[in-house]
């Protein structure tokens, strides 16, 4: 039993950060490299994010992947098929269920690569995003680089005016901040 887990483990990685901090940019780079080595991938965002493209994952350097837009978590389990890695983009906008769809995903001996904000506009833990990161075996955090400062940002302030949590945006709408300029502004 433990020589045939050892062939097949599965694991989970998660690349957080603020806005503008690379996070995309590092999922394509994993699920470009597993497709390199001949690995079966399926990439995943939520069926809201046709902010570059309905279908592709679009980093804000324009680099693109292609992806299946899924309107909840459940639907990734039920899209898996005969794959050995998984990437999910954006994952702060799935419901909570996608931490048991991960850990399946996992236990099932899948490599569960995971990209989303660790933060909502206002600083607070967003989404199934803290959960995923205590469960993940793997936490990368980027950084963005703060735009009043150029200290290390790890904040994503808004800058229009609304109160939605989930706002889709660029950087009209979004601006990376380090923490003493992010309190000075909210």
């Amino acid at each position: 039993m433990f020589l045939e887990s050892a062939k097949n483990p599965g694991w989970i990685e998660i690349i957080c950060g603020s806005m503008f901090s690379g996070k995309t940019e590092e999922l394509i780079r994993r699920m470009k490299r597993a497709h390199f080595a001949n690995q079966q991938v399926e990439i995943f965002k939520p069926l809201i994010d046709v902010r570059y493209s309905e279908t592709d994952i679009v980093s804000h350097d324009a680099n693109a992947i292609r992806s299946t837009p899924v309107e909840s978590s459940g639907n990734i389990l039920l899209l898996t098929g005969d794959v050995e890695v998984v990437g999910i983009d954006e994952a702060q906008f799935f419901d909570m269920h996608l931490v048991e769809v991960c850990k399946t995903l996992a236990d099932s001996g899948i490599r569960v690569i995971i990209a989303g904000l660790d933060m909502d506009y206002l600083g607070r833990p967003f989404g199934p995003m803290p959960a995923l990161m205590a469960m993940a075996e793997y936490v990368t955090k980027v950084h963005a680089i703060c735009v009043r400062c150029g200290n290390l940002a790890h904040h994503s302030h808004r800058l229009t005016a609304g109160d939605k949590l989930v706002e889709l945006g660029e950087k009209d709408s979004y601006a990376p901040l380090c923490r003493h300029c992010f309190n000075e502004a909210v």
